[in-house]
């Protein structure tokens, strides 16, 4: 069992090796290539983590969000929830509904607060949406020019070095596999770096776009029955605005 393993090892070590010798043994515009298809990957999974980190986030805070909204009975019962989780989309939806609702209180401010200018709330909400999703969607297209543009970059390589190991060949005095083997072998090292840029970004690309899709559709409900929400404590109040928040007076 030890010796079969330990060959297997072995051989693993020598293919690295044996990798990490024709990379080095690479034509200039072949090594070129590949720091360029290296800056890719690099960015390319820096940006994949920080997606995963804000995307997780915003989903965990609009969870508790939700929550909140749930057992609030006044508009001004989220304000503090809201300012606190700052990373869901859903808190800056109601952030910009809350700052409408004060807005038209405050200019009606002396007079009676008739029926609440709902379109006005909705469009601000809408907006707050549309900056949300922006937000969130900032840097995929890094990852959608990896996966397209990656693939194309190690072709291009590959192209580059055939062409010059089989100039070399022409200039040998003798034409063989073994004399042009290892030159496309190094060659079609551009390629395979291509493919390994290309793969983890598409993927990433396609999973956090429907991650803010269904971020986007929960943006949309809450907007709805937040809307809902303001008609219901509104619709019938007088409303003033106390220490930033709002409160209301009930007609009798």
């Amino acid at each position: 069992m030890i010796v079969p393993a330990l060959c297997l090892w072995q051989g693993q070590v020598s293919q690295a090796s044996g990798l990490i010798d024709l990379i080095f043994r690479a034509s200039p515009v072949a090594k070129f290539v590949l720091l360029i298809l290296l800056a890719f990957s690099v960015i390319s999974w820096a940006i994949i983590i920080a997606k995963a980190v804000s995307t997780n986030k915003a989903r965990r805070q609009s969870a508790e969000l939700l929550q909140v909204f749930k057992h609030s009975t006044r508009l001004s019962d989220l304000y503090a929830s809201s300012s606190a989780l700052s990373e869901s989309p859903l808190a800056a939806i109601y952030l910009a509904a809350h700052e409408e609702v004060n807005a038209q209180a405050s200019h009606a401010a002396g007079d009676r607060f008739g029926a609440l200018n709902l379109e006005a709330v909705s469009r601000v909400m809408q907006s707050a949406a549309i900056t949300e999703t922006s937000r969130m969607e900032r840097s995929l297209g890094w990852l959608a020019s990896t996966a397209s543009a990656s693939p194309f970059i190690g072709l291009f390589g590959t192209v580059v070095g055939i062409i010059l190991a089989f100039q070399g060949l022409s200039q040998a005095t003798s034409a063989s596999i073994q004399a042009v083997a290892p030159g496309i072998a190094e060659a079609l090292i551009a390629t395979a770096a291509g493919i390994a840029a290309a793969v983890p970004a598409v993927l990433a690309y396609n999973h956090y776009l429907n991650r803010i899709k269904l971020l986007a559709a929960e943006m949309d409900s809450f907007a709805l029955r937040l809307l809902n929400f303001i008609e219901r404590e509104f619709g019938n109040g007088q409303s003033s605005v106390v220490s930033g928040q709002l409160s209301v007076a009930t007609d009798h």
